[in-house]
This record gives C-alpha cells, structure tokens and sequence, in this order.
C-alpha cells in the first residue's frame, strides 16, 4: 500500500499543474481513506465510473474530468450530491488533472494521441513540448484527407468527421490538439498545418476549415482522451507497485 498523499505529490511532481491557469482543481478533489492499493482510472468521473470503482473496491479514482468546473453552479445537489455521496461514504479519493494531463510531453493526452496515430512528432505551435496543448508533426506516411480520416478512425475505434479543405492535396503536416479544442484552428492553420485534429467540433469550424484551406477532423472527445489517464495510472502502478485498472465508459461525444 501507499499513502495518498504520496500518490498525490508524486503526480503533481510529474504534471507541475501549477504552471496551467485552468478551469477546475488540478489535484485531489474529494479525500478518501489514507492507504492506497487499488486505482481505478477513467476519462470522467462520472457515475458509472464510481460505481465500477465500488465494485472493484478502489481506493482512488484517477480522472482528467473531475468536478468543481469554473462557473458551475455551487449547490451540492441532484447528479453531484449523487456522486460526491458515493465517493464520501465509501472512503474513495478522486485524483483528477485536465490540461496538465493534455500537455504532458510523456503521458499527457496529446502525446498519447500521436503516439497511437503513429505521428512523428515536431513541437508545440503554442509553448515548448510538455507545456503547450497545440502539437505538430508529421503523419506515418504523405497521405490525402480522406486517408488520413480513415487512419484515424481506425486507430480509435470510432469514425471521424472530416471537412475537407476546397484545395484537396497532400497531407504533410498535422497539427492536433484532444479535447474541446476545435477553436485551435486558426492556429494550427498559422503554424503551417495541412490538417488539425481535436475531439469536438462547432458550426464555425466547418466554415473556418474550408475558409482557411485546412483539412480538420472531429475525432471525438471522449475518444481522444482516453490514453492520458490510463498512461498515468500505469506510470503510478510502476513507481509504487500498486494495481491499477482503467475503466472506457462508452461516450459517444
């Protein structure tokens, strides 16, 4: 076993969630029992989660999407107290990092994207690798955007959304960036990108996409973050010798 606090300090050592201005609480959330000998890891903290947590007697659930988001309502009511209730009476801690865990040059989100995309990966168009959420590099192989959406779709499991640029041609450089990161666009298009992966898509997109003459791919959200979290709590089973398990509640988002 170890001590919570040790799993605690040794991810903030790894993330440093201090160096992002988020919109939530980078860290622990919600403090359960001391001891820790199972983590159960997840893209949400959703219910499902905690309950898969309680049925394999998890003493702490790892996220990227924890509570307490900026501007939500405060109350402790309904779906929240539901779920703060679970964690509470059963002693479980949440452990949970957002764009810390996106930026991660080893683990984060992005890093695990290109790495399953088989991208070979340039740098940041928006900090140094590790800091920046909008990363580049090169595709496995010169390819158009149609060949492109069906690697993707293959490599996640779920087919992506492609709008295609009017000037159709060769895919040489790629920019991504997993999540609500469609309004990265523009900047992907100002670093030289062909096409730019992010998990959702809004109206403007479309119009932005074809506008600026840049391929872009809605690969979902849940989809392209899955491997971050999982990453990391593999990294924390390594260094402590404790189990952990991640959980894929089906999101279609």
């Amino acid at each position: 076993m170890t001590h919570r606090d040790t799993l605690v300090a040794a991810c903030a050592s790894k993330l440093q969630p201090e160096r992002f201005k988020d919109y939530t609480v980078n860290g622990l959330q919600v403090e359960g029992r001391d001891e820790v000998m199972r983590v159960l890891s997840g893209v949400t903290a959703c219910q499902a989660l905690l309950d898969e947590a309680l049925a394999w007697e998890a003493d702490l659930v790892l996220v990227h999407h924890g509570y307490f988001w900026k501007n939500e309502p405060v109350a402790i009511t309904g779906m929240k107290r539901r779920r703060l209730k679970t964690l509470l009476a059963h002693d479980i801690s949440l452990l949970a990092y957002h764009l810390p865990l996106d930026a991660h040059a080893g683990l984060g989100n992005n890093a695990e994207l290109g790495r399953r995309l088989g991208f070979t990966v340039e740098g940041c168009a928006d900090g140094e690798l590790g800091e920046g959420l909008l990363w580049l590099g090169a595709p496995p192989s010169v390819m158009d955007a149609r060949a492109l959406a069906d690697h993707v779709g293959e490599r996640l499991g779920r087919e992506a959304l492609l709008v295609e640029a009017p000037a159709s041609g060769r895919i040489e450089r790629v920019a991504w960036c997993t999540g609500g990161a469609q309004d990265m666009i523009t900047a992907a298009w100002e670093a030289g990108a062909d096409a730019f992966i992010s998990g959702e898509i809004s109206e403007r997109t479309t119009h932005l996409a074809r506008e600026l003459g840049i391929h872009y791919l809605c690969a979902g959200h849940h989809a392209t973050e899955r491997d971050g979290v999982c990453a990391l709590g593999e990294w924390l089973a390594g260094e402590f010798g404790i189990e952990h398990r991640f959980v894929d509640i089906d999101n279609p988002a």
